[in-house]
């Protein structure tokens, strides 16, 4: 979004609102590539073992919220079914992605 403070207050919000329809478009037909959060997944539940069990509730509370978050983001975002699920399940474990 690039901002023009000689643009008419009309002409940018036109513009923003179709700024902002292209990229819900892109973010709802991009592929969601799985790999990078399947490992993040993967590392939380080994490191949830490991723990000790006041140790898991709380780790494991903390992805549940983040998880519930995204969620909720997703679905704010007028995105339902089994690609919300999956935005919010990319955003929760997509870290993974980095190692």
């Amino acid at each position: 979004m690039n901002f023009d403070e000689n643009e008419p207050q009309p002409v940018r919000e036109e513009r923003f609102a179709a700024e902002r329809a292209e990229r819900r478009e892109a973010r709802k037909t991009a592929s969601l590539d799985s790999r990078g959060a399947h490992l993040g997944a993967a590392i939380a539940t080994i490191a949830l073992v490991l723990l000790k069990m006041v140790a898991l509730g709380i780790v494991g509370g903390v992805f549940l919220l983040w998880f519930t978050a995204a969620l909720a983001w997703a679905h704010a975002d007028a995105d339902h079914g089994r690609h919300a699920l999956q935005r919010a399940y990319y955003v929760t474990f997509g870290w993974g992605d980095g190692f």
